[in-house]
């Protein structure tokens, strides 16, 4: 619950070393912040996810000053924990920004999925590539959904912002759970979007396409 004691002692070393981690990682940001958008996807989800990238980068940018204060390498403890603040708020507007872009995504893609079915009326949709293919990308942005939502409880709770609803535990079992689904997300065949074992892919509009005739 946040006091003094073996837990925190654990949780203050643990945080300290995955930092070390995320050193150059906004790199990945901003390269997905100046890449091309699929074509057709609306101006309001493709600005979503370019502030999304745009924040998430400089959270992890802002963060590496985090780890030199923490460590001792930045003297200006003060100004060390400000730029803590700041990063924190930046992951969340990214957090949020997640959340309304998967929110479009899944509508648009329950869209493509029922004309789909309108196609398939007279057969097994399930038997059907494409639409287990879509299928399978809706489950994967609904989980990020679940993830993004439970990221924006663990930004609120590390901002002290809803200090007696959000605790130091329910930050903890919150951030705990994002983990894992961070873990299982990285931990399957399928890369953005690719289904390796099918070699078919799908593109944030819920496209389906073949492998063998994609250059990518």
């Amino acid at each position: 619950d946040g006091q003094p004691g073996t837990a925190q002692n654990v949780d203050k070393s643990t945080s300290l070393a995955r930092k070390v981690f995320r050193l150059f990682k906004f790199v990945n940001d901003l390269h997905g912040l100046i890449s091309p958008v699929p074509q057709g996807t609306p101006v309001p989800l493709v600005l979503l996810g370019k502030s999304k990238n745009a924040l998430l980068s400089t959270f992890l940018f802002l963060d590496q000053i985090v780890w030199l204060g923490r460590t001792g390498i930045y003297k200006n403890k003060e100004r060390a924990e400000l730029i803590g603040r700041i990063s924190l708020f930046c992951w969340m507007g990214s957090s949020i920004c997640t959340t309304l872009v998967e929110l479009g995504e899944l509508g648009r893609l329950s869209a493509s999925m029922k004309k789909l079915e309108k196609r398939l009326k007279d057969s097994d949709k399930y038997k059907n590539e494409e639409y287990r293919v879509k299928l399978q990308n809706s489950n994967e942005r609904t989980l990020a959904l679940v993830k993004a939502g439970m990221d924006i409880v663990v930004a609120v709770g590390l901002l002290q912002l809803a200090p007696k609803k959000v605790t130091p535990r329910v930050t903890g079992a919150f951030g705990f759970v994002s983990s894992l689904i961070s873990c299982y997300q990285f931990s399957g065949k399928k890369w953005h979007g690719i289904d390796v074992s099918s070699g078919l892919y799908v593109d944030t509009v819920g496209r389906c396409g073949s492998l063998a005739s994609n250059n990518t």
